[in-house]
């Protein structure tokens, strides 16, 4: 190697690690740099308590409330809340709050008594008394189940009809000026996602914040777990963009964490702990959450207009994605979904759910009291929290906090899984954390509310596994059970029928009032008119009778996996709709419907008039794999809405943020192809130079770990070599400055002088790099 060469490698470690170059005399060394100067702060888990240690905290804090002549039913377990800023109207929350809940407990209770009696009395004696009564707890069961969704879209309808003055409402704070110290973090955890749609749908959002005023209030924060080298090379280039294209109005920061601990959750942490203490309020966002500047600025204004809030949740609309599933989901959710939204407002008020994304939450009690410490032992419902987001509510509200879901607030969008599989794969995930959560009922403080909800969370899936059990407890009976009172050709008793017709019209009634309250606000049109909403309507209804007996499988098995402490493989879904091909659904679902198939045999052989018990979940199992497969084709999907089907507001009236997120990310597609491999981040200049500068000025050089980096660099003496490298290797050098330039000279050494001109990148180059790549890729 020649004077020149190792003159320019020596040169290379002090650019690296200053940020400048040769020519430049004063730089400022974190210009580039992906992120602000850390301001560390605490957020500490607390180890779970359990039963016992419930108990005792709840006697020694009763004996504290008694010594401090305290009322000891209105002081929480770990209350710092401030006052409301109206105590009047938090006190008649809370009481309408408690006759509400004693309300519906009253409904269900009632229903389930009488459809229990009614059973009880029309079912024919067996001689296998255990089956019968079996049936009969497992109905008493789940009919408790379909009650409490019944009740909860009635009151949903009477919430869209009537209005609730209890709630929280955006219209509240319209015209509320917002401090200028509100400072917000917009944050956005992201993991081996499609970084065109992604970035798409942040750009729309914060143009739309530029739009309303309010990008001063805010900084943006994407938080990668990624772990795919190429990925997390198009990231970055989709940051730099991303940061060139919005200029100075706005400040947007990515990190990359080394250490993924605790997924989504962990994430979210370690932002608060480095960064948290520089703001007041977070919005956290999903990877495919797209949100308007007036929805996100109301938000704030609801957090400064009610100061014991900790959490506020937005209603986010499934929007984007165009199979015949993905639509369903829409269209569910924009007829179904916000009934049973404002069902939950109804009885939930102030101790609300939170989602996870598209909420807005207090930073400073959220570090405080909402750190997440593993669960102790051993299996699946074992280890760091999966389904993070109810548990934060309950330590949120624990802490004296209220917890809000505003209904009426729009501009908040979503994506659902563009297809059956991705939905169970993203279910498998689900399960296990909501029964994971069912391990912290006993824990002490937490409110009556929010223990009811980590038990429906846990009977979401749960309900499966009792269904299919309820399903084989009927065969059992017609198999085996003895002789029945009364035979097929009989005429079924009155108590029977209208067991059946209720259990029907609670099933079908939050579709039909979710038409009739689309009609009476006379939106209709927003749906292809009244004609395609109804017929949308059945349609969507069938599809979900068709997917339920899949759903119910698919959930015992997740169940069963969660209860054996098997492995959990977890996927992101993909942010972008994809067909699914019949080898990958018979691979899936062909067992299930050769099962079948052998059980109806089987039962055609014994009792054929078994056939007609098992006729409406084995039919949809035997149509597992089509149905699979033509729900996934977004073509399909496109000849389904032209017929005027499953058309939802988002599709008739497109928002400008969707309409602006879906040019971006088709525009983001064709720009980002190039960077398909790490390697873009060598060979591209614009490219190199926001990688090198992007981890600001880290010194990796030295130590054993420095030693051995540059060993590994040492032995890359040619571009071949580099396909011999690790994926880990490859994203430690992504986020090592020195040895990335290292090894950049050291290629160019060996290359023709000719491919050595931009060794050293200047301003200009870079530039002019950047306006070619921009150019070339928007022609093609």
């Amino acid at each position: 190697m020649n004077h020149r060469h190792v003159t320019r490698l020596n040169r290379s470690w002090t650019e690296a690690s200053t940020g400048s170059t040769a020519t430049s005399t004063v730089v400022n060394p974190s210009r580039g740099a992906s992120m602000p100067p850390m301001n560390r702060g605490s957020m500490t888990a607390r180890p779970w308590r359990g039963f016992l240690g419930g108990v005792l905290d709840g006697w020694i804090a009763l004996a504290t409330r008694l010594a401090s002549s305290k009322d000891p039913q209105r002081v929480s377990f770990d209350d710092e809340a401030p006052a409301p800023a109206n105590a009047a109207a938090t006190a008649a929350w809370k009481q309408a709050a408690s006759h509400r809940r004693r309300a519906l407990l009253t409904l269900i209770a009632l229903s389930v008594v009488t459809a229990t009696v009614m059973l009880d009395h029309v079912l024919p004696n067996y001689d296998s008394g255990w089956l019968r009564n079996a049936q009969i707890g497992l109905f008493s069961i789940l009919f408790g189940w379909v009650s409490a969704g019944f009740y909860t879209a009635m009151m949903g309808f009477w919430v869209q009809w009537r209005g609730d003055p209890h709630a929280l409402s955006s219209r509240s704070v319209a015209q509320r000026p917002i401090a200028a110290d509100a400072r917000t973090a917009l944050v956005m955890p992201i993991c081996n996602e499609q970084v065109s749609t992604v970035f798409a749908g942040l750009r729309a959002t914060m143009e739309s914040l530029i739009a309303a005023g309010g990008a001063r209030l805010f900084d943006v924060y994407l938080l990668s777990d990624t772990s795919d080298p190429a990925i997390r090379t198009a990231e970055l280039a989709a940051w730099a963009e991303l940061r060139d294209t919005m200029g100075g109005s706005t400040r947007i920061h990515y990190r990359w964490r080394q250490r993924r601990t605790q997924r989504k959750s962990g994430n979210v942490a370690d932002f608060c702990r480095r960064w948290g203490k520089n703001y007041r309020y977070m919005v956290v966002l999903d990877a495919d959450s797209v949100m308007t500047g007036d929805c996100l600025l109301s938000l704030v204004r609801l957090m400064e207009a009610h100061p014991d809030a900790g959490i506020i949740q937005t209603a986010p609309q499934a929007s984007g994605l165009s199979t015949i599933h993905a639509r369903a989901q829409q269209f569910a959710g924009r007829v179904t979904g916000r009934l049973f939204s404002a069902g939950m407002q109804y009885w939930q008020l102030g101790e609300s759910h939170y989602w996870g994304h598209n909420a807005i939450l207090r930073i400073a009690p959220f570090m405080k009291h909402c750190g997440l410490a593993a669960l102790p032992g051993r299996g699946g419902l074992s280890g760091h929290i999966l389904s993070h987001d109810f548990v934060e509510a309950a330590l949120m509200r624990r802490a004296g906090y209220h917890v809000w879901l505003v209904n009426d607030l729009e501009g908040s969008y979503e994506q659902q899984p563009p297809n059956l599989l991705e939905e169970l794969q993203r279910d498998r995930r689900w399960c296990q954390g909501n029964l994971q959560n069912a391990r912290l009922l006993t824990e002490p403080g937490l409110h009556g509310v929010h223990r009811a909800m980590l038990v429906t969370g846990a009977l979401a899936y749960l309900s499966a596994p009792l269904w299919l059990a309820y399903v084989l407890l009927g065969v059992a009976l017609w198999l085996f059970g003895g002789h029945p009172a009364f035979s097929t050709d009989a005429v079924v008793p009155v108590e029977i029928m209208a067991l059946w017709i209720g259990t029907l019209a609670m099933l079908v009634m939050p579709r039909a009032l979710g038409v009739v309250s689309i009609v009476l606000r006379r939106e209709q049109a927003l749906y292809g008119g009244t004609a395609a909403l109804v017929r949308g309507a059945l349609m969507e209804g069938t599809l979900s009778v068709l997917q339920a007996p899949l759903r119910m499988v698919a959930h015992t098995l997740f169940v069963v996996v969660a209860l054996t402490g098997l492995k959990l493989d977890w996927k992101s879904p993909p942010r972008e709709a994809n067909d699914i091909g019949w080898a990958d659904a018979s691979n899936r679902f062909a067992l299930l419907g050769v099962m079948m198939l052998a059980l109806g045999a089987a039962a055609l052989a014994l009792e054929p008039a078994t056939l007609l018990w098992l006729a409406p979940v084995g039919v949809p199992l035997l149509l597992a794999v089509p149905l699979a497969v033509l729900t996934s084709r977004a073509g399909l999907g496109e000849r389904v809405r032209q017929l005027g089907l499953l058309v939802t507001p988002e599709e008739s009236r497109t928002p400008t943020v969707l309409r602006e997120a879906a040019s971006y990310a088709r525009q983001n597609a064709r720009q980002q192809g190039q960077f398909s491999q790490w390697r873009a981040a060598l060979d591209n200049p614009w490219l190199f130079d926001v990688v090198q500068k992007a981890m600001g000025t880290r010194h990796t050089m030295w130590g054993e770990r420095g030693r051995a980096r540059r060993q590994l660099v040492g032995r890359l003496r040619a571009a071949h070599d580099l396909d011999s490298l690790s994926v880990s290797d490859q994203m430690r050098l992504l986020s090592e400055p020195q040895h990335l330039v290292r090894l950049r000279d050291q290629l160019l050494a060996q290359a023709e002088p000719a491919h050595a001109a931009w060794s050293a990148p200047k301003a200009a180059p870079v530039r002019r790099a950047r306006r070619t790549w921009l150019a070339t890729a928007s022609a093609t």
